[in-house]
């Protein structure tokens, strides 16, 4: 099972209070032990909302919004993509996880959609678009 493992931003994430040497040497210990047991697939921290933008979606219109965005508690800081044997596991490899943050966090954990949960409406001829847009993704990324 894939799940996405979401930081959660805090009032100094936000304001871009960048990490100490000693949480980064944590943290670095940390995704080492996920990826030599072969869960961590990706992960990165992300720049405070002031630097991002949101698009709306109303029907044909598109709204560009651009941060920094309220309700810090609702933000992200960072993520991994981690595959998992089930939830209880990922949440085991959270608790084990340093503090993500100077002040206190959150950290969320939400599974990954595959194919089988869209039953059938992701007909065969979806499933070889799906399969041919991940052949070409990765063929590029190669590059």
């Amino acid at each position: 099972m894939k799940v996405m493992v979401m930081v959660k931003a805090t009032p100094e994430s936000e304001a871009g209070q960048m990490p100490g040497q000693e949480l980064l040497t944590a943290m670095g210990r940390f995704n080492e032990e996920l990826v030599n047991a072969g869960v961590m697939l990706a992960g990165d921290g992300l720049h405070p909302t002031s630097k991002g933008a949101r698009v709306h979606f109303d029907g044909d219109d598109r709204t560009v919004i651009d941060g920094p965005f309220a309700e810090t508690k609702e933000l992200v800081a960072g993520f991994w993509i981690w595959e998992v044997k089930s939830m209880e596991d990922a949440i085991e490899w959270v608790k084990r996880c340093p503090s993500p943050m100077e002040s206190s966090s959150d950290i969320e954990i939400r599974p990954i959609f595959t194919m089988d949960d869209f039953g059938d409406m992701m007909t065969p001829e979806l499933r070889e678009q799906e399969a041919r847009i991940m052949a070409r993704a990765e063929e590029l990324r190669k590059k």
